[in-house]
């Protein structure tokens, strides 16, 4: 067990763990820094935040039109053309994204706070908590994702971004469940669990102070991930015309440009189409490149001297 885990205030724990943060995040910088595409992909993981965040504040509620210029190209004036009613691409992509993104990470916290919980409870009591909880986990896993949300889509018009995590975040957390349970089944048969518990500290101590913090790595990796799938679920969602278009979204473009403006034939409405995909493949690449950095920063099998 951690010194930090058993030292009272005041008497060297907090500098210890100050120290500990301290390595840590001059670790992550030298990290970091020996791939250049690492930083570019924290990067542009931070301008799609600020995008989302900002972005559609310095738009009106209502973007202008020009009927003059519908389907107009690329331009200083509109980076990206227009779409069918005049409207600049580049403010459909920046107002769209706000949906899109906080959609990822509503579906990312919810998948990971429920299978992690569920996970460490299973493998750390083991027995019939084990097996209630396996079971419930193998239930959600056989649920069809797909045609359960075009049920819902019938009466539930999914029009924040909350809703739309809810429901695809408590429809993607068995696998995760099942993986962290696994890692809690061999991380408490280990020395320091067994110290904790021999200490006589509670199970919840045990649980978030001891297990906990050996996982969070690959919690934080599960979580990128989840984001990521969670943009391609709804976004395709969206593109097949499953759900109302309440709100603007990538998926909505999408959709509008291939059935709407056959961008698929018509060379006019292809810069419509593209923006949004670049959109998407930019913030998955920036995702692929920190989830690799952060894989070398918790594996020290993969550091380099």
């Amino acid at each position: 067990m951690t010194v930090t885990a058993i030292l009272p205030d005041g008497q060297g724990g907090g500098s210890a763990r100050a120290t500990l943060r301290r390595n840590f995040w001059r670790g992550v910088a030298r990290v970091l820094r020996r791939k250049p595409s690492r930083i570019a992909g924290v990067v542009i993981i931070a301008l799609f935040a600020l995008m989302a965040l900002v972005g559609p504040l310095l738009y009106p509620a209502h973007l202008p039109r020009d009927d003059d210029a519908l389907y107009a190209p690329p331009s200083l004036a509109h980076p990206f053309g227009t779409d069918f009613e005049g409207t600049d691409v580049l403010a459909l992509v920046v107002t769209g994204s706000r949906y899109v993104i906080l959609t990822g990470l509503a579906t990312a916290l919810i998948t990971v706070a429920v299978g992690t919980a569920l996970g460490l409870l299973a493998g750390f009591h083991r027995g019939r908590w084990d097996t209630v909880l396996m079971r419930v986990t193998d239930l959600q896993l056989t649920i069809p994702g797909l045609p359960l949300l075009l049920v819902l889509s019938t009466v539930w018009k999914f029009e924040g971004p909350l809703e739309m995590g809810l429901v695809l975040g408590l429809l993607g957390w068995g696998g995760i469940a099942r993986a962290v349970r696994s890692q809690t089944l061999s991380l408490r048969e280990r020395g320091f669990i067994e110290a904790a518990r021999g200490l006589g500290l509670s199970t919840p101590h045990v649980i978030v102070r001891e297990l906990l913090p050996g996982m969070a790595p690959y919690i934080a990796m599960n979580m990128l991930i989840a984001v990521t799938g969670a943009i391609y679920a709804q976004v395709g969602l969206f593109f097949l015309g499953v759900l109302p278009f309440d709100s603007n979204n990538w998926g909505v473009m999408l959709n509008l440009a291939v059935f709407g403006g056959g961008a698929l034939t018509s060379a006019a409405a292809l810069p419509y189409l593209l923006a949004p995909l670049l959109a998407i493949l930019l913030l998955t690449l920036g995702i692929v490149l920190v989830v690799d950095a952060m894989d070398e920063i918790f594996n020290p099998r993969l550091r380099e001297e």
